[in-house]
């Protein structure tokens, strides 16, 4: 019973090293030239839900069965950050033949990556306040990046269907997603210093 609890105790942490693990997992099967454009996107794919999924995962038992740990508070959001950025940085690499997606990817990522140090540094001046809580718009930001990150993976598939008509061959979802990203990113961070920075005395 004892080992049963400790095992349950440590599997959400477990889940959420395993997710830093897979994400250079994910980006060299994305930007090595391994497979065919058609495998290399399937199997990215899979490997991005799965990641994603053990996000939901790891937090829904640590929360059922009270094992928050201070551990589990600083791996987990940072988990999910180096899953975006290696995503994005992974695609900018691997769309490197389409100068235009390739830039277009730099300019998101480096938008992303602002959003996320301001952030970090507003919870550093008010670290130990209680004043930072969660914030429904940060959720909204993320959900927005990982369907981005879904669309650009997957959206191309529907190319290879021998049906699929040739004026439909455009990453509309894709560029759709990203700008849908980017404005949610820039949103629910300005969000968070109109609410919070006036409070700072």
């Amino acid at each position: 019973m004892a080992q049963e609890r400790k095992i349950n105790k440590n599997l959400p942490n477990i889940l959420t090293v395993s997710r830093v693990i897979l994400v250079p997992v994910f980006m060299a099967i994305l930007m090595l030239p391994l497979f065919s454009d058609l495998v290399t996107r399937i199997v990215c794919g899979l490997l991005f839900f799965v990641i994603s999924m053990t996000d939901m995962i790891d937090g829904k038992l640590a929360r059922k069965y009270e094992l928050v740990s201070e551990f589990g508070k600083f791996m987990d959001p940072l988990a999910d950050k180096l899953l975006i950025f290696g995503a994005m940085l992974a695609l900018a690499v691997y769309g490197r033949g389409d100068l235009i997606f390739a830039v277009i990817m730099a300019f998101s990522t480096f938008i992303v990556l602002l959003r996320e140090l301001a952030v970090t540094s507003l919870r550093m001046l008010f670290k130990g306040s209680g004043v930072i809580a969660a914030n429904k718009l940060g959720k909204f930001k993320t959900g927005s990046q990982v369907v981005f990150v879904i669309a650009a993976l997957v959206e191309p598939l529907f190319w290879y269907l021998p049906f699929w008509p040739d004026f439909l061959k455009y990453p509309i979802l894709t560029y759709g997603s990203l700008a849908f990203m980017v404005v949610m990113t820039v949103v629910s961070g300005v969000n968070y210093f109109v609410i919070y920075l006036p409070k700072k005395k």
